[in-house]
């Protein structure tokens, strides 16, 4: 044995590294059945595979410059980083985009800005900001509910995101009087932390499924009646990421958690459609709904990503005449989020969110129904610039999904399908979760929604207007191309939008309908505690 570790030692470190170079390549010609490369070159192939398998880091440290990267730039991600931490979000020495590019927005301000009046709730809260609109009150549903944040989470199921990731958000979006909305996976006890829930309801009925996997009226009656923190009830009938596809949660990931809030059982694969097995066609889907809200009381909606019109147009008509439908409709945009999605679906299937909301805005205005809907939008608009276009076309409400995981701590790894999130917020990994600090990603998720409601309110004064739903399509101009060069959105998407109903800020503060356990002295108090930037 001594003479054995005598001569391990006596090699030189060159001598192993030579070593383990010839054992690579021994194995790579001799036994490498799968990778030519390897075989034909097994040194330099190594090496080829070990940088590839780096190459999105190196990009997106090294290589990618501050505009370059998708979904979300280095800027985009560090605005959220920083307004997630309570941090300067500013940037001095002018902007570093390209002003002259396609779809670049321009806010009309006025001459003279909006002046807040002595005791004006934005005085005394310059983070309050409510739905200027209320979810069911056209309908004249039993519980009505007007939605205390004008940025809510979108949704995104338990199963997807961790538990920590879970219980982050609700803790986050309670502390800033906004929504949850659970996703398609049910209410899981990580949903629980405080924060109002939006319930949805998925192909697959997770949580509100009989045992032969069919929706039951009378599960979802008693999960509402035994969770009052639910507001309201959306119906998903697709998705941005994966629109008209359905999914597989394999068995290897149905733990008994998961099993026992999704009512499936463990050991067995289970299928979500692409279509729902509850109702057919555009009538039922109505049926469906109204079922549903007189069942509850609650506000019902639909979600969707959008492709032909046809279908919208006779659902619209149909809703005229039967003064029936949903209470709410939320417009995704087809750029894919955070589901895990094949890249056909993901890049080229459904409409962009801005032309998306453009078409079904414009359908629902013809027939009278605008004004009647809370429109929400949710497709990379957790940004005040986008949100103030956004507002512009008749959106009431946003939604916000990966936005809100960079406020968690998300370094858009995009491993989310994988279980490997190295941040732990879109994995199962006990081990990876574990760094999740649930207070103070909580306390991160609500600065966050603070920060952009105060930048987003910030714009809206700037531009003469109190609320954002006061922005007109002709306060916002896209750059279109060198020739145009700008239009406003009303002369590039052809329409106005509705105005909608508003008496001031105080009358929504004032609503019996404002969410979130909204309490003005508890925000006014809180707001003066804070160490708040101007």
């Amino acid at each position: 044995m001594d003479a054995f570790l005598s001569f391990l030692s006596a090699v030189s470190w060159w001598q192993w590294v030579l070593i383990v170079i010839i054992l690579i390549a021994i194995k790579d010609i001799f036994f490498n059945k799968h990778h030519t490369i390897k075989h034909n070159f097994p040194v330099v192939g190594n090496f080829r595979y070990m940088l590839e398998s780096i190459g999105p880091e190196l990009r997106q440290y090294i290589v990618a410059n501050n505009r370059e990267e998708l979904p979300f730039n280095r800027i985009e991600r560090g605005w959220v980083y920083a307004s997630a931490k309570n941090e300067n979000n500013y940037e001095g020495f002018g902007t570093d985009q390209d002003i002259y590019q396609t779809n670049y927005i321009f806010i009309h301000n006025a001459m003279i800005p909006f002046k807040l009046p002595k005791n004006h709730p934005n005085a005394e809260d310059p983070y309050f900001l409510p739905c200027a609109k209320i979810f069911g009150a056209y309908h004249k549903r039993r519980k009505p509910y007007r939605p205390a944040s004008v940025i809510n989470v979108s949704a995104m199921s338990f199963g997807s995101l961790s538990a920590r990731a879970i219980q982050s958000l609700n803790l986050g979006v309670k502390k800033a009087y906004a929504y949850h909305n659970t996703g398609e996976g049910g209410l899981s006890p990580y949903h629980k932390q405080g924060g109002d829930i939006i319930f949805q309801i998925g192909t697959g009925y997770f949580g509100v499924r009989d045992n032969e996997g069919n929706f039951s009226l009378e599960n979802l009656a008693q999960l509402v009646e035994e969770n009052p923190c639910i507001r309201a009830i959306e119906i998903k009938l697709s998705q941005g990421a994966k629109p008209g596809k359905g999914g597989v949660l394999p068995a290897s990931k149905i733990t008994k958690e998961i099993a026992e809030i999704r009512r499936v059982e463990v050991g067995k694969d289970v299928v979500s459609p692409p279509y729902h097995t509850a109702f057919d066609g555009n009538q039922g889907l109505i049926d469906f709904i109204e079922k549903i809200a007189d069942r509850t009381g609650l506000p019902v909606g639909i979600k969707a990503a959008v492709g032909k019109l046809k279908d919208w147009e006779n659902f619209a008509q149909l809703m005229k005449q039967q003064n029936k439908g949903p209470d709410f409709i939320t417009i995704d945009g087809g750029e894919g989020g955070t589901g895990a999605a094949p890249p056909s679906f993901a890049d080229h299937v459904s409409l962009p969110w801005m032309f998306a909301f453009r078409n079904i805005y414009k359908i629902f205005k013809h027939n009278d129904l605008s004004e009647k809907i809370v429109f929400i939008g949710s497709g990379k608009l957790g940004f005040p610039s986008k949100a103030a276009m956004a507002f512009a076309m008749g959106v009431d409400c946003i939604n916000v999904a990966r936005e809100a995981m960079l406020s968690v701590g998300c370094i858009q790894a995009k491993s989310c399908h994988t279980n490997t999130c190295p941040t732990g917020v879109a994995t199962q990994s006990k081990w990876l979760q574990a760094g999740i600090n649930v207070k103070d990603k909580g306390e991160r998720v609500n600065y966050y929604f603070k920060n952009f409601r105060k930048e987003l309110l910030e714009v809206t004064h700037a531009s003469g207007y109190e609320h954002p739903c006061q922005f007109t399509m002709d306060d916002i101009e896209l750059n279109l191309s060198d020739q145009d060069f700008t239009k406003s959105l009303a002369d590039s998407f052809e329409y106005h939008k509705v105005k909608v109903p508003f008496e001031g800020v105080s009358s929504l503060q004032k609503c019996e309908y404002l969410g979130g356990n909204y309490n003005y002295k508890e925000s006014k108090d809180s707001f003066e505690k804070e160490d708040v930037r101007y």
